[in-house]
């Protein structure tokens, strides 16, 4: 009888969600929260039901970082129940689904690596650029100065490109390597301040090395308008540093003198999809798109919004206070 009522209050905790939207959010808030989590009806009504390949790595990934992880998926992939182990962490290697780029698992590991019981040291091979989610590259210039305003920051925090991988095939490898903090430094940002410098990284990979020089030129001739202090880099990686597939992209980051950092991104369509796009359009497209984020406004650029409101969130209660510009659809879905 004790048995059962135990059994009941557990069911009682569980958290139950229906659809596949916000799978990421999920895995990480339960695994965060120690709460277990069950989804159902996942794509229960499409011809293809049940999880995608990138999403049953994203769990293996969360299994990898975790100790005494919980996972049943039902046969057709539609329900998903996660009880949550012990942060863990150590030294990993992950294969991400070529599907989706490095950042899709990435941001996730942001969120957690923090509070792991051993300083997380993760190599994740895969697509390090692409079109839907947020490149290793803007992870890199964004994401680390904010986690080191919250206090973790130290030697051991690094994101380092080894390898360069375009969709659809991918190749690419980088490491991440983040210290542990149980307790989170409190911030108050929210006075923006001015943009006193751009900086970014035109990159190409098994293309000609003038793509990336053709790009800088595009984004320069528009950025000179507005400030004098602009430096882009150009990354041609060869070998078995460019990854399998041909490719080439664009990210750029305005800096205030308050330090915070706005960041725009722009990649080629991979090979053999869509029209091919030059690089003058696409560094003219990526210019206005950094344009656009400063318009926007807020100390925290819409990359990293989510980001800044956990970590708020795990801190000391009332004492943190940030301004954002409008909430990008994902902050806000994730908030609600």
């Amino acid at each position: 009888m004790a048995g059962g009522a135990a059994a009941a209050a557990g069911e009682a905790q569980c958290l139950s969600y229906a659809g596949c939207n916000f799978l990421r959010q999920r895995l990480v808030l339960s695994t965060l929260s120690g709460r277990p989590l069950k989804i159902r009806k996942i794509r229960a009504k499409e011809e293809d039901p049940g999880l995608r390949d990138f999403e049953a790595s994203f769990i293996r990934l969360i299994d990898k970082v975790t100790n005494g992880s919980r996972i049943e998926i039902n046969q057709t992939g539609t329900t998903l129940y996660y009880q949550p182990g012990l942060l863990h962490g150590g030294s990993l290697e992950h294969d991400c689904s070529p599907s989706r780029s490095i950042g899709y698992y990435l941001e996730s590991l942001l969120c957690l690596a923090p509070f792991m019981k051993h300083p997380l040291k993760i190599v994740l091979r895969g697509v390090t650029n692409d079109q839907v989610d947020p490149s290793v590259d803007v992870l890199k210039a964004t994401a680390l100065p904010l986690l080191k305003k919250f206090g973790i920051d130290g030697e051991s925090l690094e994101i380092k490109i080894n390898r360069r991988g375009m969709p659809p095939k991918g190749g690419g490898e980088i490491l991440f390597a983040c210290p542990v903090r149980k307790v989170l430094q409190p911030i108050q940002f929210t006075d923006p301040g001015k943009i006193k410098r751009i900086r970014g990284t035109a990159y190409s990979v098994r293309v000609s090395p003038q793509m990336a020089n053709r790009m800088v030129e595009s984004a320069r001739s528009i950025l000179n308008k507005f400030l004098p202090d602009i430096y882009i880099y150009t990354d041609h990686m060869k070998g078995v540093s460019s990854g399998k597939s041909p490719g080439f992209g664009m990210c750029l980051t305005a800096e205030t003198i308050n330090g915070t950092i706005l960041s725009a991104e722009l990649a080629s369509n991979p090979q053999g999809q869509g029209a091919a796009m030059l690089p003058e359009e696409l560094g003219q497209n990526c210019a206005k798109l950094l344009l656009e984020e400063v318009y926007r406004g807020g100390c925290v650029d819409s990359t990293n919004q989510s980001l800044a409101l956990l970590l708020m969130t795990l801190g000391q209660r009332d004492v943190s206070k940030v301004l954002l510009g409008p909430l990008s659809p994902y902050t806000y879905k994730e908030k609600t």
